[in-house]
C-alpha cells in the first residue's frame, strides 16, 4: 500500500494552533493526535469530518483545556498530519471505525465525553454502540448515523459528486462555503495545509460517498443494528446544530427523539453555517464545559448518598 505523509514544513506557524503532535501507528498507519490538558481528569474525545482535521477545534481545545479537562483530538487517517493512503480503496466505514478504536484502545481512556461532528459521529456513534462503557456523555454537533431513510439534502449530492469527480477539490473553499462569516487567509491556509496536491486527497475523495444514502446499504444494516443500542442510551445526550446547515438541519430532532439520554438536555440550535467551530467555539466550548461540569456534579452527588 502506497502512503503519503504531508512535510512538516507544510504546517509551519499554523495561527492559534501550538499544540504539541502526537503519534501512534495503528494499524501499520502513523496517526496523529492532539493530547492537551491533565491527564489524570476528565477526557473530552473531539472527533472531526470532512474535509477537516484537528485544526477544527483549534479554539475549543485551548478553552476547554483551560477549564481543566484533558483534550485529545485524533486526525482521522487521510486527514490533517496523520498518514494519507493512496488508494480510495482503504477508506471504508469499517476501516476508519477500526483505527479509531484501536486508537482509543492504545489511549486506554474510559469515562470519555464523546463531541462528534460531520463524519466523527458515523463513526463515533458506532463506537458508542459496540463499546458504550467507555463513555459518560454524548455530544453530536451537526452530525448523524443514518440508515438510508432520510432523504439527503441536494448540497450533500452535489459534495459527493464534487469529491469523487472534480480534479480540484478547494477544501478552503468548501469550508468557507459551510461558514457564513468569513475565513481568514491564515485560516485558509491551514485548511489547504495537510492536501499538496490531489493525490493526497483520496479520504476527501472517498468518504462524502461512504455516507449510507439508501436502506439496503450495507452500512445503513450496521447503523440500524448500533441504533438498537443507541436507543437505550440513558446517560446524558445533547445535541448542538446549526440553523443555516442545510444538509444537518432537523437532524437534532430525530436524534434527541432516539436517544433516551437526551430528555431534559439543553439542546442547542446556534445561528451559523456547517462548520460552526469557526463561528461560534467560545460559546461552544463553554456549553462543553458546563455539559461536563454537570455530569461530574451529578456524579459525585450520587457518591454522596
Amino acid at each position: 500500500m502506497i502512503v503519503y505523509q504531508t512535510p512538516e514544513i507544510r504546517f509551519a506557524d499554523l495561527k492559534d494552533f501550538p499544540f504539541h503532535s502526537h503519534y501512534a501507528y495503528i494499524n501499520g498507519l502513523r496517526l496523529h493526535y492532539i493530547d492537551e490538558g491533565p491527564a489524570n481528569s476528565r477526557t473530552v474525545l473531539l472527533l472531526h469530518g470532512v474535509p477537516t482535521w484537528s485544526y477544527l477545534y483549534r479554539h475549543m481545545i485551548r478553552k476547554i483545556t483551560d477549564a481543566g479537562y484533558r483534550t485529545i483530538v485524533p486526525d482521522l487517517i487521510g486527514f490533517g498530519k496523520s498518514d494519507k493512503p493512496k488508494e480510495m480503496e482503504f477508506h471504508t466505514y469499517q476501516s476508519h471505525i477500526e483505527i479509531i478504536n484501536d486508537w482509543l484502545n492504545y489511549m486506554s481512556v474510559r469515562d470519555l465525553i464523546l463531541f462528534a461532528h460531520d463524519w466523527g459521529s458515523l463513526i463515533g456513534l458506532r463506537i458508542v454502540a459496540e463499546k458504550p462503557e467507555l463513555f459518560s456523555g454524548l455530544i453530536v454537533c451537526n452530525g448523524m448515523l443514518p440508515t438510508g431513510e432520510q432523504v439527503m439534502h441536494y448540497t450533500f449530492n452535489l459534495w459527493r459528486f464534487i469529491a469523487r469527480y472534480s480534479p480540484v477539490i478547494p477544501v478552503d473553499l468548501i469550508i468557507k462555503y459551510g461558514v457564513k462569516g468569513k475565513l481568514g487567509k491564515d485560516v485558509k491556509r491551514a485548511y489547504r495545509a495537510p492536501f499538496p496536491s490531489i493525490k493526497y486527497m483520496a479520504g476527501v475523495r472517498t468518504l462524502p460517498g461512504l455516507v449510507p444514502i439508501s436502506a439496503d446499504d450495507t452500512e445503513s444494516v450496521a447503523n440500524r443494528k448500533a441504533w438498537e443500542t443507541l436507543g437505550k442510551w440513558e446517560r446524558p445526550f445533547l445535541t448542538i446544530f446549526s440553523n443555516n446547515d442545510p444538509v444537518t438541519r432537523g437532524g437534532e430532532k430525530y436524534l434527541q427523539s432516539k436517544i433516551p439520554g437526551s430528555a431534559g438536555q439543553p439542546h442547542k440550535m446556534l445561528q451559523g453555517g456547517h462548520f460552526i467551530q469557526e463561528e461560534k467555539s467560545d460559546e461552544i466550548s463553554r456549553i462543553v464545559i458546563e455539559f461536563v461540569e454537570k455530569l461530574d456534579s451529578e456524579l459525585t452527588d450520587d457518591h454522596a448518598s
